[in-house]
């Protein structure tokens, strides 16, 4: 999977859970307080199901989930092997 392909597979994961949100280019989606903590809860579930993948509690951080660009990075860290 490249990462383009990465990128709308979780595009379309936030949109399911959090509609009406511009999350091609929103930087700030747990400073502005865009997801709340049981967004967060659905949005892991579903990411360790697409992805494949297994998120541990230091993986669960704003900085990991201010915006889509920053769940991909992470996604492709954990399925590369990484932390």
């Amino acid at each position: 999977m490249n990462h383009q392909s990465n990128l709308e597979k979780i595009i379309t994961i936030l949109e399911d859970i959090c509609p009406g949100v511009d999350y091609k280019t929103c930087q700030t989606l747990i400073d502005q307080q865009i997801l709340d903590s049981f967004a967060i809860l659905s949005i892991v579930a579903e990411l360790q199901d697409t992805f494949d993948v297994y998120l541990t509690p230091m993986d669960i951080q704003p900085s990991n989930f201010n915006s889509a660009q920053a769940l991909t990075a992470l996604m492709e860290r954990k399925k590369a092997g990484g932390k």
